[in-house]
């Protein structure tokens, strides 16, 4: 096994001239995560790359009509099925390589929002990863079904208000915890998985890179700081991605053949949960006097996440 930080990558003056493969002039919104993501992903490997996407905020508003920002072969998919188109195309590769009829060395990967990936895109996710397909996926998790007017999913955490499940005198908003997907994932017995933000650049670069190289389905899954979603300044994307994880909120670990590293931990140094959810609107009536159990409850739940990630971390 190799631990992202031997794993060696262009510094930033070399990545800036390095070609876009995602062009500028997209409609996402100003300061999305997702788009930032999208980038760094692409610009860790060298090799072509073929892009299934999968419906949602990174779909729609980079390819509308006549226009798109992929600089790569792209394939736009259902909500449901970027995993298992990617997984016919991988196939179709593989074959015309045993016939000799290419010897190019592409990279195949996916990009899923958390409704298409948590929720919907499962099923198709579950069996790519089962069948053992050579491909990357990547799921931009912004908490919510942002791109149809912000919804709740799976990934919601506990206690956000959403247009479906919102905060007032009956719910104080969602009263159930987000789906651990990252465990979910490693139940498949997958070669590589790790949870990125990014803030930490080098950290989702290199664990990006290590999934492109790793032989067999690799995984990501990115924190993407949505700003209609979450209520939250437009130039605050970076500072808010970094707060989830001094919070201990979105923990930056890897799983590699089962093996847990914890790539970063504040340890005492830990900033309280109630810094991350004061910095987004969706958590605000939080900070009402009769919600104020609430704020503990989802600190006793990251401080748990933790002290379990610690304990799978020191496993030899």
């Amino acid at each position: 096994m190799v631990d992202t930080k031997e794993i060696k990558i262009k510094n930033l003056k070399e990545l800036s001239k390095q070609k876009e493969r995602l062009a500028p002039g997209h409609r996402m919104c100003p300061g999305c995560g997702a788009a930032i993501i999208a980038r760094m992903i692409m610009h860790s490997t060298e090799n072509e790359i073929v892009v299934a996407n999968a419906t949602g905020c990174l779909e729609v508003s980079t390819t509308i009509y006549p226009y798109t920002s992929w600089r790569v072969p792209w394939i736009h998919n259902a909500f449901e099925n970027a995993a298992a188109t990617l997984s016919g195309v991988e196939t179709a590769f593989r074959s015309l390589k045993k016939k000799n009829k290419t010897k190019k060395d592409i990279k195949f990967l996916a990009f899923g929002g958390d409704g298409g990936t948590y929720d919907i895109g499962l099923q198709s996710l579950s069996a790519a990863l089962e069948r053992g397909h050579d491909f990357v996926y990547v799921c931009y998790d912004n908490e919510a079904y942002m791109n149809t007017g912000i919804q709740r999913s799976s990934a919601t955490p506990y206690g956000a208000s959403t247009k479906t499940d919102p905060a007032g005198k009956v719910r104080p908003g969602k009263l159930e915890f987000k789906k651990d997907l990252m465990e979910v994932v490693a139940g498949h017995g997958i070669p590589y998985l790790a949870q990125a933000s990014p803030h930490n650049w080098a950290d989702l670069m290199k664990k990006a890179k290590k999934a492109f190289e790793t032989p067999g389905p690799a995984f990501l899954l990115v924190l993407s700081p949505c700003i209609p979603g979450w209520g939250m300044p437009n130039n605050k994307t970076i500072e808010i991605a970094k707060l989830a994880v001094d919070t201990n909120f979105w923990p930056l670990y890897e799983i590699e053949k089962g093996k847990y590293t914890l790539n970063y931990d504040p340890k005492d140094k830990a900033k309280p949960i109630i810094e991350w959810l004061k910095s987004q609107n969706r958590f605000k009536h939080l900070l009402l006097p009769k919600n104020s159990s609430m704020i503990q409850t989802i600190q006793d739940h990251a401080d748990k996440k933790m002290n379990y990630l610690r304990m799978r971390a020191n496993e030899k």
